[in-house]
């Protein structure tokens, strides 16, 4: 497949991988593509964070600020096909193991137990709130946008530059990503930030890669590397630190 013709399977490689927005036919997409389209991770994450945005707006203009939150959490479920969610609660779920082999047993059963419905609480909990506190100053529903951003390019960077804990998880298609895909991915993700809340908002990234790290070192100490649901729980992890980090600061 010719390089302009490829590129575009890795954009609908990562559409189709990061969101449930219609990406065309997808019967010529390899797992490759979407390795490749890591670079794309956060500018789709950004306009994830958009419409969340755009829905946070229209429901606090007659609506109590807490329903405009979570106006902003369902319609980012909806629209990721609540994938990061999952993985969050799987994520939470595999606590309940003391050794690593049951603690993947336990990430790969979908059924939700009480440490992932604590889990769904607080991340939706939190989401609504520092949304509602966004929405209430000029502006601030800006940081979903940079949260989008940074929150998918530290999911790009942890599944492609840690090992995989399963030889056939869904986090193995970001093995081929490479790291000079995974350093744009991380330059858009700190621009979107940057263009979006300022000065602030590239803090906000180098906070993120930091929490990244730190989340890829206890993931590959505890489960000998990461997995599709460890990065969907990077992905909401760091959203919700960057959103209540915007919050605070427009106190």
């Amino acid at each position: 497949m010719p390089a302009p013709e490829r590129r575009l399977a890795s954009l609908r490689a990562a559409l189709s991988f990061l969101t449930v927005v219609p990406a065309g036919d997808l019967g010529g997409i390899i797992g490759s593509d979407v390795g490749r389209g890591v670079v794309f991770f956060p500018v789709i994450g950004a306009g994830a964070g958009a419409a969340a945005a755009l829905a946070a707006w229209a429901a606090a203009a007659v609506l109590p600020a807490l329903v405009a939150g979570l106006a902003a959490a369902a319609a980012a479920a909806v629209l990721t096909g609540a994938l990061h969610l999952d993985g969050l609660a799987d994520t939470a779920d595999g606590y309940g193991g003391r050794s690593r082999a049951r603690a993947l047993e336990i990430m790969r059963d979908h059924a939700v137990g009480s440490y992932g419905a604590v889990a769904l609480v607080l991340d939706i909990g939190l989401r609504a709130a520092a949304v509602a506190a966004l929405a209430a100053r000029p502006h601030g529903l800006l940081w979903l946008v940079a949260a989008g951003a940074l929150s998918r390019s530290a999911a790009a960077g942890v599944g492609a530059l840690l090992p995989n804990a399963r030889p056939d998880g869904m986090g193995r298609v970001l093995e081929g990503a490479g790291r000079g895909r995974v350093a744009v991915a991380a330059a858009v993700g700190a621009a979107i930030a940057g263009l979006s809340a300022g000065w602030a908002g590239l803090a906000a990234a180098a906070g993120v890669a930091a929490l990244a790290a730190l989340w890829g070192w206890h993931c590959r100490r505890r489960l000998g590397g990461v997995t599709g649901d460890t990065l969907g729980a990077a992905s909401e992890g760091c959203e919700i630190a960057v959103l209540l980090a915007g919050a605070a600061l427009l106190r």
